[in-house]
């Protein structure tokens, strides 16, 4: 697979991101977005990720653009930093997909690129940059990140909690570590990784679950959380090392900072159109941009309405300055894990209640996710197309009779009893996803599980 733009960046093989290719993206991001005059660079834990970080750092310091280097950290954490001082930034990190992979996220002094950003760097490649050498140097980003949390939760939100840290791969293993502790609590990490593994925090598999009910038992844990490979989705299990959903956090987190209007891809559960806590909710397509891009226009009708955007993997995006249990937090709209880690945890506490009971408490649907991997894109697409067109086709495949369509992205379909199945080519690798909603967890493992498996017979 060709490296190409997807939802989260441009993401290919390792063996395709090559050093020419590197650079060449690098130097038309630069001739196409603005940069302030310098570029922050990062990167996750994965083999490659150095040697492409480097293609990035010569690049930039040949086209006249100073390089500051923030090592290995999660995204958040950079973009963060490059907001702070007005500059661009580029991560290195293939996110939550195999080490064979790997890619570029993109920022502007101001946030994430657009969809239009995207083209214009595309239609940037190959042209000639203004020739230069501008200097390198290193920046702890990760500490201002941490001192986020620390400011805007205080020294005790989450006093008196044993949490387990699932170290494995994460680039914010250790920082996860740190901020816990400096919030009160008591950190136990766990199952650190020597080697790459890709954790999908949205498709869990059935013995990474019973791994965190182990641990919560063994080692009397009020909670364990994790995140992905670069640390822009949150995972969080309760006492019992039940999984809270991603877009269960996003809710929760959205109640706590007194949020009015939700910004969530179509894939996210419905329950919070049940909650009386929000003004408005607005159904995007999935991906962050299509996220940020709500958001900012609901920002340009109301400039201080208090918005926030969230996605079904848990990744969260803060749109206005909200107030901590302790102090303020400035907005960072781009997906962030350690707030939606934070948010339902210091809740809880505050509550003097487990996190399962915080949950409970919520509208009573629920959702369940997976995904079958190495389907080929261009096969999922002419599979799914197929099944947009044609009614016949999906009453064929689905075996019952429709009440609802959404084509919003991929293919959303309600049926009786408030049931939803929605399927949908990943944008960033070749896997084919399953989404599913309905009034019991069961049932909703249970149409993930019959429809993953109806794939498979069609594209195996």
């Amino acid at each position: 697979m060709a490296p190409k733009f997807g939802t989260s960046g441009l993401r290919g093989l390792v063996t395709e991101l090559s050093a020419d290719l590197v650079a060449e993206y690098t130097r038309a991001f630069l001739l196409a977005c603005p940069h302030g005059g310098g570029l922050y660079l990062g990167r996750d834990l994965r083999p490659s990720s150095p040697e492409i970080a480097d293609a990035v750092a010569r690049a930039a310091r040949a086209c006249g653009v100073e390089v500051i280097d923030c090592g290995a950290l999660p995204t958040p954490a950079l973009a963060l930093a490059a907001q702070a001082a007005g500059r661009a930034a580029v991560m290195v990190t293939g996110s939550h997909i195999p080490a064979d992979r790997n890619g570029l996220k993109f920022y502007l002094p101001g946030g994430e690129i657009s969809k239009d950003d995207e083209a214009a760097i595309s239609a940037a490649l190959g042209r000639a940059p203004a020739a230069g050498q501008a200097g390198l140097r290193h920046h702890d980003a990760a500490a201002a990140y941490v001192q986020r949390y620390v400011t805007g939760f205080g020294a005790a939100a989450l006093a008196g909690l044993r949490i387990g840290v699932y170290q494995h791969s994460s680039v914010a293993r250790d920082l996860m570590i740190t901020l816990v502790a400096a919030l009160g609590g008591a950190p136990v990490p766990l199952a650190r990784s020597g080697h790459f593994i890709p954790v999908d925090t949205e498709a869990l598999d059935p013995e990474t679950r019973d791994m965190l009910a182990g641990w919560c038992a063994d080692h009397r844990l009020d909670a364990v959380i994790s995140t992905d490979g670069d640390a822009d989705r949150p995972m969080v299990a309760d006492a019992a090392g039940a999984v809270v959903p991603g877009d269960v956090l996003g809710a929760l987190s959205a109640r706590s900072l007194g949020a009015e209007v939700i910004c969530t891809p179509v894939s996210s559960n419905a329950m919070i159109g049940e909650m009386d806590d929000f003004r408005e909710v607005v159904l995007t397509r999935i991906g962050s941009p299509y996220v940020i891009a709500a958001m900012e226009a609901a920002l340009a009708q109301e400039p201080r309405v208090r918005v926030v955007g969230y996605e079904a993997n848990g990744g969260f995006l803060l749109g206005f300055e909200a107030e901590g249990p302790a102090g303020p937090l400035a907005p960072l709209m781009t997906r962030d894990c350690l707030l939606p880690i934070l948010s339902p945890l210091a809740a809880a506490r505050a509550a003097e209640m487990p996190l399962a009971a915080l949950v409970a408490g919520l509208p009573a649907r629920f959702t369940a996710a997976d995904r079958i991997a190495g389907i080929a894109s261009e096969t999922a697409q002419r599979f799914l197309a197929r099944l947009r067109a044609d009614a016949g086709a999906r009453a064929e495949f689905f075996g019952r009779p429709e009440t609802g369509l959404d084509l919003t992205d991929g293919l959303r379909v309600c049926f009786e009893g408030d049931e939803v199945v929605h399927l949908r080519p990943s944008g960033n690798a070749p896997e084919f996803r399953c989404y599913a909603e309905a009034g019991s967890p069961e049932t909703a493992w249970a149409l993930v599980t019959r429809y993953l498996d109806k794939v498979a017979g069609e594209l195996a």
